[in-house]
């Protein structure tokens, strides 16, 4: 993330799945480019960030009547770490990191639709400030999303249900800013990115209020050695005041 913040110059970055703790993230070697850090991790599982050097306030670490999840419904239905929220510069920045479902009976399904319309009917009411919701919905809103989708037939992340969700996000007032051509994601199994077998599940959904001036998905940083499967996706804004 580092060469990545010197390469592109960004002022605000949305970081998901860090898998730590709060105490084991390396705030220190952004905080030594000028960046703040806010991070919320519970575990080795999920976890988010923002790192942002126009300041960062009022940071949340979840949005209202956000859903907790544990496999047996009989057990407490636990926060994960998967929303932080703060004012960078005046803007409302959410990190999400979407659940993703696992497979269509499973309960983590039901969840990540329970999860999207909670998080909709929050977004819904705060409008009123410049907002953006930065990161992996593990959603692909359409067909040309992935690279073939009869390769997705009875899985997740292309049924109506979670398209659905989606669009009800958008239904809020947002918009989606990020580019809609190209991938965002390719598994490492068997050489998907070689091929380009991949998915548009990265997203950036925007107020009004932000006016998108230039945008792209930054596939040479997902080419690079040790990359993660996802790629950055970056929007240049113009805030109307």
């Amino acid at each position: 993330m580092v060469d990545f913040l010197r390469r592109q110059d960004v002022d605000v970055l949305a970081v998901q799945e860090t898998k730590c703790k709060d105490e084991q993230f390396p705030r220190e070697r952004f905080e030594a480019l000028g960046y703040e850090v806010a991070h919320f991790g519970l575990n080795q599982w999920n976890g988010v960030a923002i790192l942002s050097r126009v300041g960062i306030e009022d940071v949340h670490t979840h949005f209202p009547n956000q859903p907790g999840f544990a496999k047996d419904p009989l057990a407490p239905q636990n926060l994960e770490a998967r929303a932080i929220g703060a004012l960078c510069g005046g803007v409302r920045v959410w990190s999400l990191y979407v659940p993703n479902g696992r497979a269509i009976a499973d309960p983590h399904y039901d969840y990540k639709l329970r999860w999207l319309y909670h998080l909709g009917e929050y977004i819904a009411q705060e409008l009123g400030t410049p907002t953006v919701l930065l990161g992996d919905f593990n959603i692909a809103p359409r067909d040309q999303d992935v690279w073939d989708i009869r390769a997705f037939d009875g899985l997740t992340h292309v049924t109506e249900p979670e398209r659905q969700a989606f669009e009800h996000l958008l239904d809020t007032g947002l918009r989606v800013t990020s580019p809609l051509e190209g991938y965002s994601y390719w598994d490492y199994k068997a050489g998907r990115f070689g091929k380009n077998e991949g998915m548009l599940i990265d997203f950036q959904l925007a107020s009004t209020q932000l006016v998108p001036k230039h945008a792209f998905i930054d596939v040479e940083e997902r080419s690079g050695k040790g990359a993660s499967d996802h790629a950055p996706v970056v929007v240049d804004y113009e805030v109307k005041r």
